[in-house]
């Protein structure tokens, strides 16, 4: 970069020379013009996605990229305002019964799919079968068990059709449920309750949710799709709440190298950032501290070990010694460096919510090292015999600087020889799925909904993203008997005893908690904080500039 510098400057120098003196410049335009306030003539936002979608198909989806893009597409019955806080969406209203066993939801009469026609309950009915429809390969079918039957339609004992879900006419649905479930209205705002259109799928079949194809209806609708470059959305003419949607177009960028995407957005080529590169988090607070949105993320990052087979699988001290020597001040502290909050729990802080951790959480990192070298021997290692493990990783830098830093730390105190093996978001997720070829994977879990069991019911052995492949029988009664019970105070005790569970079996290593980090430009107008991270682009605006 200072040989490019170098190079350029007598040029520079040159141009500006022969433009005359700078007073001459024009001013930059004020953003918002006159009053501040004023909106550009062309709405178009531009954001940082990370990694390419795996797909579009809202059944079938599984990671944040996926998410940001289809909460734009779709609508679900429940819909989140800018702050977070729960609002009605394609269900103008809804009534709970007085046993909170069943939900009645009242469809918007003026709710439209991108094509024009009408949404309707039944087209509810059938997303929300489909989704636990076993032929639909959904990895997010569990988070459905609280309705009636759909666990055993997952397990293929029953048809789709008897989910307790029914559409009582166009505009009612009704959704049984096998128990009170306080954070349902949470869960209806995730991908896998959307509805479908049907003939959409009658029509296109596997490939429904591609450009040309894709009938939505959300407040976006898909109009192009460049596989590795972006995927862009217009606006939906017939969506319901059309009149306040100001944003026109929506540009989703996948850049997975987060220096790259700094870069695109210093030129003005990006008008939010997905994330910022760790590396350069002092310069970004340095130079573009008012552009800077920095907020606690209902989320946790983490090591998961495969338990499958060796040399993880029945090895409890060999997973503690490993999780003991990681120094998460270190990482949180000098490589991650926004915030982020060194966890030994596996739930981040939630409302109501008394977050488990081990004894030695509260130990010096000098005392975790000494027992995790003691336990690595007592496993059956030694710097004659190091443990020689491969640490799968989605590209990006900032996963790859942690997993080099945590290596690190294995190779100081323990004497673990670590190889490191990254791969493109989609084949990473189909890595970790079969379970066939990983020792220990990064990842990272944003909770679903506002509520602990989200990120209980991940390592529940029926939940399909459970790719530690953990089975514990008292794990999985615990957050049974929790899903069961009505008493809110012993719900959140069975849930607190089920995670002091999980962390003396340790089936992964927790990490940190996430806070999120973007940068935004100064012209873009709706940004709202909130700790699940999500920000529907129809909330959004341009400012002149």
């Amino acid at each position: 970069m200072t040989r490019i510098l170098l190079i350029l400057l007598p040029a520079v120098a040159l141009w500006l020379a022969a433009c005359g003196p700078a007073e001459d410049a024009s001013p930059p335009a004020k953003i918002g013009g006159g009053s501040g306030t004023e909106r550009a003539a062309v709405q178009v936002l531009r954001v940082g996605n990370g990694a390419e979608p795996q797909t579009l198909d809202p059944h079938r989806a599984e990671g944040v990229p996926e998410s940001n893009i289809l909460r734009d597409l779709f609508e679900g019955l429940v819909g989140e305002a800018p702050d977070g806080s729960l609002v009605p969406g394609a269900a103008e209203s809804w009534a709970i019964s007085d046993d909170g066993l069943v939900y009645t939801f009242t469809i918007r009469a003026d709710a439209r799919w991108s094509n024009g026609e009408p949404v309707t309950a039944r087209d509810f009915e059938f997303g929300l079968r489909r989704a636990v429809d076993p032929a639909t390969l959904s990895v997010y079918s569990s988070v459905l068990f609280p309705i009636v039957n759909a666990e055993a339609i997952v397990d293929g004992e029953l048809s789709p059709d008897q989910l307790g879900v029914r559409a009582v006419d166009d505009r009612t649905l009704e959704i049984r449920l096998n128990d009170p479930t306080p954070y349902l209205l949470g869960l209806l705002t995730h991908s896998t309750t959307y509805p479908v259109y049907p003939p959409n799928l009658d029509e296109h079949g596997e490939r429904f949710a591609r450009p040309g194809k894709l009938v939505s209806n959300g407040a976006y609708q898909l109009s192009d799709w460049v596989v590795q470059s972006h995927v862009r959305l217009e606006r939906n003419p017939h969506y319901w709440d059309g009149a306040d949607t100001q944003i026109d177009e929506v540009w989703y960028y996948a850049i997975e190298n987060p220096d790259a995407e700094l870069k695109r957005y210093r030129a003005d080529e990006l008008d939010i950032t997905d994330g910022l590169p760790y590396n350069q988090l002092t310069w970004v607070r340095n130079e573009l501290g008012d552009e800077l949105e920095v907020a606690p993320w209902f989320g946790s990052y983490y090591f998961g070990f495969n338990l499958t087979k060796p040399p993880f699988k029945d090895a409890k001290d060999l997973r503690t010694a490993l999780a003991m020597a990681i120094d998460r001040d270190i990482l949180t502290g000098r490589v991650t460096g926004a915030g982020e909050i060194a966890a030994y729990g596996w739930v981040p802080p939630a409302a109501g919510y008394t977050g488990q951790q081990r004894g030695w959480a509260t130990w010096a990192q000098a005392e975790r090292n000494a027992e995790a070298q003691r336990l690595y021997a007592q496993a059956g290692y030694s710097s004659d015999n190091p443990l020689r493990v491969e640490v799968l990783y989605n590209t990006n830098e900032n996963h790859k600087r942690i997993s080099v830093a945590i290596a690190s730390m294995w190779k100081e105190v323990l004497g673990v020889e670590t190889s490191l093996v990254n791969q493109e978001w989609k084949v990473f997720l189909d890595t970790k799925n079969r379970k066939e070829d990983t020792q220990v994977f990064r990842a990272g879990w944003i909770g679903d909904y506002d509520d602990a069991y989200s990120f209980a019911q991940l390592m529940h052995s029926k939940n399909a993203q459970n790719d530690s492949g953990y089975v514990s029988p008292v794990y999985d009664d615990l957050l049974d008997r929790a899903a069961r019970e009505p008493d809110a105070a012993k719900r959140i005790a069975l849930l607190e005893e089920a995670e002091r569970v999980l962390l003396e079996d340790l089936p992964i290593i927790p990490i940190y908690f996430y806070v999120s980090k973007h940068l935004v430009k100064p012209w873009v107008g709706g940004w709202t904080p909130n700790v699940m991270d999500r920000h529907p682009k129809k909330d959004f605006y341009i400012l002149s500039h």
